[in-house]
């Protein structure tokens, strides 16, 4: 049975407020970005317990730590410092929460060279001994303002690894806006399938100049219910963590400002939980 959460932030900033709505759609998690308008690595050990019980109490698990590591600058020593402290502060973090799943990335996107692609490659070979040794996986996102910011490029990338716990956060969505990205499902799944470790849904599409858009999921370009179909089939066991993208999402004329990150979240909950695979 696949996994579903959403996004603490893409709710509210309040996790009572998103933890509410996951209930509300009958979901399993919540993945932690932000909460009490706080990042995830700056979260105070009484903020940490606060929020254990929250999900404890209501039976929720935290599907994954939507950690910023690597969006950097790359050739930033101090930016890197920075970083590699943020990532061992979230694996501490997903360890006091239950999950551990730790989302990464590869550098702000740059010249796409040889050069480039060694120096993400020597960051990572200094990010395995720390998974290792807290028995972690850290998650690489393909995020289009990164250097590997297609399906192919983060499947090129693990590939030289071929490592356990170093895996992918697979978002169809940021395909779309990738320069060089393919069709999200089948063309790109199948790509990245082999090294998929944690799902994110939003839906986006490219308008009429080529210009892409965040969209309510179903209202996009990306064939989610095939996509969620074939994670099922390929008996994919992690998690679905919706992350909307509320604020660039365009709502109906008159929705309340304070609730329009919850009523986006809401409307694509209400499409995501319609297109799952029957049991």
């Amino acid at each position: 049975m696949l996994k579903l959460a959403v996004f603490t932030d893409e709710v509210s900033q309040d996790p009572e407020k998103a933890v509410k709505l996951a209930l509300e759609f009958g979901l399993q998690g919540v993945e932690i970005r932000s909460v009490w308008d706080t990042q995830p690595q700056d979260l105070s050990a009484s903020q940490i317990t606060e929020l254990n019980r929250l999900l404890q109490a209501h039976d929720l698990k935290a599907a994954a730590i939507a950690s910023p590591f690597l969006k950097c600058n790359l050739g930033d020593e101090e930016a890197y410092r920075q970083h590699f402290d943020i990532l061992r502060r979230c694996i501490a973090l997903g360890k006091s929460l239950g999950t551990n799943i730790i989302r990464g990335f590869t550098c702000w996107k740059t010249e796409d060279t040889p050069e480039v692609w060694a120096e993400v490659e020597r960051l990572y070979h200094k990010v395995i001994p720390i998974l290792e040794a807290e028995k972690a996986i850290l998650a690489i996102e393909n995020e289009h303002d990164t250097t590997a910011g297609t399906a192919a490029s983060v499947a090129l990338f693990l590939g030289k690894f071929n490592h356990s716990l170093l895996r992918a956060v697979w978002d169809p969505a940021n395909e779309v806006f990738a320069e060089g990205g393919e069709a999200p499902y089948p063309n790109a799944y199948q790509r990245i399938k082999p090294y998929v470790a944690h799902v994110h849904v939003k839906d986006a599409l490219r308008d009429d100049a080529g210009q892409p858009h965040v969209a309510i999921v179903g209202k996009g370009s990306i064939d989610w219910r095939g996509q969620l179909k074939a994670l099922a089939e390929d008996g994919y066991g992690g998690w679905i963590s919706l992350e909307t993208h509320s604020r660039m999402i365009q709502l109906p004329e008159g929705t309340d400002a304070s609730r329009v990150e919850e009523e986006a979240s809401r409307l694509c909950l209400t499409a995501l939980t319609g297109m799952l695979p029957a049991k």
